[in-house]
This record gives C-alpha cells, structure tokens and sequence, in this order.
C-alpha cells in the first residue's frame, strides 16, 4: 500500500463521517438559506447564484462519491481481513477437534487398560482367596491327621 494511499484513508474516513452528521446537515441547509437569500437580497444575481451553487454541489457530489468509494474499499478490505481472520480460526478449531478426538481416542484405550487392571486384579484377588483357602483346608486336614495320630499314639 502506497503512503499517498494510507495518507488518504483517514481523510477518506472522515469527510464521509462528517457528511453524514448533523452538523453537515446544518452547514449544508445555511449554505442553500444564505445563497438564497444574497440573490433575494440582490448581492448577487439570482442566475449567477443558481450557477455558483450548482457548480459547488456537482463539484462536492464528485468529491464526495469518490471519498465514499474510498471508505467503502477500507471496509471492504477490513472485512477481507477479517474473513481471513476467521478462515485461520476455523483451521484452528477443526485442528482442536482433530486433537480432541485423538485424546478421546487415547483416554478410551486408557479405560480399556484400567478395566483390563481392574479384572486382572480381581482375578489375583480370587485366586488368592482360593489360595487362602487350600491353605486352610490343607492346615484342618493336617490338624485332624495330627489328632488322629496322637490318638493312635495313645491306644
């Protein structure tokens, strides 16, 4: 972008703001009142007037379309800013769920590993309550040989 161009903008943007406020309106409205009233008046022919009047408002129309087109192309430039602004954030977001699913995705395994845990251990649980309870099988078994012996003993 060319500095003459960036130098142009804000004036761009600020007649178009001020041609569209009150005070134009009232600036504009005096212009026509004032001239109207120095050809009534005779200060100035009232032809010569309607000449220099028209000749400013078609010289102003001219001026004015072209600083209004100036602020149109700065609006839409932003607006193209913006709309690439928004493109990078829709990749963005589409890369976060992308992410997102792959950490779902792992977090699921994840449950799949803890519940695998989870009936292994069980599983060492019950084997080693059948283990406990052999053991106190097998420890009744031989208190009940040992009694017997000692019985035997006895006779």
């Amino acid at each position: 972008m060319s500095e003459k161009k960036r130098a142009s903008e804000p004036l761009a943007l600020a007649v178009t703001r001020w041609v569209g406020s009150s005070p134009s309106l009232v600036f504009h409205s005096a212009l026509f009142v004032g001239s109207f009233c120095a050809a009534y008046l005779d200060f100035v022919p009232f032809e010569r007037m309607l000449l220099i009047v028209t000749t400013i408002v078609s010289l102003e129309a001219i001026y004015l379309s072209i600083f209004i087109q100036m602020s149109l192309n700065i609006a839409n430039q932003t607006i193209e800013a913006v709309e690439e602004d928004l493109d990078e954030i829709q990749e963005d977001i589409d890369e976060i769920q992308e992410d997102v699913d792959e950490i779902q995705k792992d977090v699921d395994e994840i449950q799949k590993d803890v519940d695998g845990i989870e009936e292994s251990e069980e599983e060492d649980e019950a084997h080693k309550r059948a283990q406990k309870d052999a053991l106190i099988s097998i420890e009744k078994g031989l208190a009940q040989l040992l009694a017997d012996v000692e019985r035997l003993k006895s006779k």
